[in-house]
């Protein structure tokens, strides 16, 4: 066992390991849980640590004041321009004479080695999950695996019109129009050589010499292949039951019969249900999707990404009256065709994402007093979590490759992304890992790193395992860093610009370019309305079309739904294509979404900021009030939409662009903000421990917070909400 630190306490308790104050709290879960989990000497830890943060505090420092510095020089520019018309020309030369925009060097690919294949070669759906939540977060991790007639059954995709209702009991005719539904799907994707999934009245193996093979009787009893007989895999046996497991584009299905069981006994071929591989990969989420603004947030952020490293992590809750208690799922195992052993993992691959280089944790002081940038802290402490994979009693390997997902967000143009190399070089150093162990997933979402992407992958090219557009967060700079030039426009109309489409393109073209394909992730993004299925089902399909390997899902049965997609597109064949065409036009990227007022009625710009800051109350009144991160907040129309600290980001900005160029003023703003309130508070009516806001709307931090996201916006960093967030959330809980 590691070896007792010994320190001093401080008058408020904090703990003085050398130059360091550390909160007692973080200091016993270093000490009692994290450093005994990987049998680490807690002195070496303790002078490595100090050690990183002394050494590179001071670049993060300067790199966040480049930040501010060349917002300030745009600011500058766009007001000196006064009403001169748009020259794209003159504003990329200002760009490049700042240092904003650089040149791009010579073509090159990312080297990086030791990727699992649910990376480097499976293209599937993406789950994003607050780890602070260890119910969410271990749903997400066995979201490897979903049943298709489950979500099938419980979402819009099947219509409830003709006897097809959802009820509070089985509903036989509904289950009838989910099997056929999954048929039409079996016929798509793994065919069989003649007739229909739908006719069939059995399945079987047939063995001949090495290998086995799936046929399927008819109802006519005549027996049929595959049209494509290496797509079959595996199989299993258990009691009545059967498995039969094929493989179409690097993702499995598993056809489950039972001709015992409720489903199984009447359908066809007693198919009980269809399992589809659904999240190949889960982000379990230590930044916009959780609420941790002290050491004790973060403690418990830790201690559930260590638990999940560790496989010992328990969720118990009640469910209908009944007491559960949710556990990492082991593997599957069945029978290979060839008469071998095929074992799938049960868990999707976890990558865990740290927060960017701007806030800072009270769990660590440095050696001048000053709160330790979080993102340093996070570096350091989740990958000493993922080393406790590799030494579990019972195993539950996460990467087999011994590698280290993290996905770091908000960073601002190539130089924050080569601080990030040196960040986990040193944490390498620190643990004793080899060099490249730590993988990076840059987040395309600010416009500085849009701009530059080509260079920002170079930054990381021997680590680089993830680029994905963020459209949310990259909306949101996109209205911070050009706040001067103009009035936006209204934000659905935003959406339907050159810029996104372009920006979407340009990092696709970039990530094929640089060699991404087969060794890291092209992702795209979150799919915001999880009780809208049918709707997601019928346009996100356009992600592995546009050559996106993976792409953000709501929900466990979101990823089910949405894996039919990655049966339906091989994204591999999808990106050779692409290979050859132009590259997206960087001025389309570079032409800001501005409108003009004028065209603009009384009522369309009400209705926007009733949009605007119904969303932001919703989300902040549960963040500040019960420190939830991430929710299902009902937008003004009651449609429930995820929303997160990129969302609100938007919302304030937009609201606080409008206030700047007088599409609308304060008093306008405040009887919207008062009114919207009680909107929210109704639509909360039923949640026992909410606060209502327009009781009293002085005594209502929430309500400040929300105000303040607005009126203080074109002064936070970058327009990010996390100043204001964790300083309200902390006067909140020190209620």
């Amino acid at each position: 066992m590691p070896s007792t630190v010994t320190g001093d306490k401080q008058p408020s308790n904090r703990m003085i390991i050398g130059g360091l104050s550390v909160d007692p709290a973080f200091f016993r879960f270093i000490e009692e849980e994290l450093l005994p989990a990987i049998d680490f000497d807690n002195r070496e830890f303790w002078r490595g640590l100090e050690s990183l943060i002394v050494d590179l505090t001071p670049t993060n420092r300067e790199l966040l004041q480049k930040r501010d510095e060349l917002q300030e020089k745009i600011d500058s520019w766009h007001l000196s321009q006064g009403d001169s018309p748009w020259e794209h020309e003159k504003y990329t030369a200002f760009l490049k004479e700042i240092g904003y925009l650089l040149d791009p060097g010579e073509a090159f690919q990312i080297t990086t080695t030791a990727v699992d294949p649910e990376i480097a070669s499976i293209a599937g759906p993406q789950l994003v999950v607050p780890v602070s939540n260890a119910r969410f977060a271990l749903n997400a991790a066995n979201a490897r695996w979903g049943s298709l007639y489950d979500a099938l059954y419980g979402t819009d995709v099947i219509a409830e019109d003709s006897g097809r209702e959802r009820g509070s009991s089985y509903n036989p005719v509904r289950g009838a129009a989910v099997i056929s539904y999954a048929a039409d799907f079996l016929d798509r994707t793994i065919p069989l050589a003649s007739g229909s999934h739908a006719d069939v009245r059995a399945y079987s193996v047939e063995r001949s010499l090495d290998i086995a093979t799936c046929i399927a009787t008819l109802a006519d009893n005549t027996s049929t292949g595959l049209r494509n007989p290496e797509k079959f895999v595996g199989f299993g046996e258990k009691d009545s039951r059967c498995s039969y497991v094929f493989r179409n584009n690097e993702l499995h299905i598993e056809i489950q019969t039972d001709p015992t069981h409720a489903v199984g006994k009447d359908a066809p071929g007693n198919v009980s249900d269809v399992v589809l591989e659904s999240a190949i990969t889960t982000i379990q989420d230590c930044e916009d999707s959780v609420a941790a603004v002290d050491a004790e947030d973060k403690v418990g952020v830790y201690r559930n990404w260590l638990g999940l490293m560790r496989g010992t992590l328990e969720a118990s809750f009640d469910k209908g009256g009944r007491a559960m208690t949710r556990q990492l799922n082991a593997d599957r195992e069945f029978t290979a065709a060839d008469g071998g052993e095929l074992k799938l993992s049960g868990r999707s691959l976890m990558l865990v994402r740290n927060v960017g280089h701007l806030m800072t944790t009270d769990a660590v002081l440095d050696p001048d007093g000053n709160e330790v940038f979080e993102g340093l802290l996070d570096a350091v402490v989740t990958s000493a979590c993922v080393v406790a994979n590799s030494k579990q009693s019972e195993r539950l390997p996460n990467s087999r490759s011994n590698s280290v997902y993290i996905v770091k967000p908000k960073m601002h143009g190539p130089e924050e992304a080569a601080f990030t190399n040196t960040l986990f070089g040193r944490v390498e150093v620190l643990l004793g890992l080899g060099r490249n162990t730590l993988k990076v997933g840059v987040m395309d979402e600010e416009r500085r790193t849009t701009v530059n992407l080509q260079e920002c992958i170079r930054a990381v090219k021997d680590r680089l395992v993830f680029i994905n557009t963020g459209f949310l967060d990259r909306t949101g700079d996109e209205i911070h860093t050009s706040m001067q030039a103009g009035p936006m426009l209204p934000k659905e109309t935003i959406k339907a610009q050159p810029w996104i489409n372009a920006y979407e393109d340009w990092n696709v073209d970039l990530g094929i370019r640089c060699g991404l394909p087969g060794r890291a992730q092209i992702g795209k993004g979150m799919w915001p309305k999880p009780d809208e299925m049918k709707q997601m089902m019928d346009s996100k399909q356009a992600h592995p079309e546009a050559g996106a390997n993976c792409a953000w899902v709501p929900s466990p049965t979101a990823a089910t739904l949405h894996a039919m997609h990655y049966h339906a597109v091989d994204v591999r064949q999808v990106q050779k294509a692409l290979a050859s065409r132009e590259c997206a036009n960087l001025e389309d990227i570079l032409t800001p979404p501005l409108g003009d007022p004028t065209l603009l009625d009384a009522k369309t710009i009400q209705d926007e900021l009733d949009n605007n800051a119904q969303g932001i109350l919703g989300y902040v009144v549960r963040w500040i009030d019960q420190g939830v991160g991430c929710s299902k907040v009902p937008d003004i129309s009651d449609v429930g939409l995820m929303e997160d600290r990129a969302t609100l980001r938007i919302s304030s900005q937009h609201i606080a662009n409008w206030l700047v160029h007088g599409v609308t003023d304060e008093e306008q703003v405040m009887e919207t903000f008062r009114r919207m309130a009680q909107v929210v508070d109704e639509q909360n009516a039923g949640d026992p421990i909410y606060r209502r806001m327009s009781d009293d709307f002085d005594a209502s931090i929430a309500f400040e917070a929300a105000c303040d996201l607005v009126f203080k916006g074109c002064e936070q960093p970058n327009g990010y909400t996390e100043p204001l967030l964790h300083a309200h959330r902390r006067r909140r809980k020190s209620l």
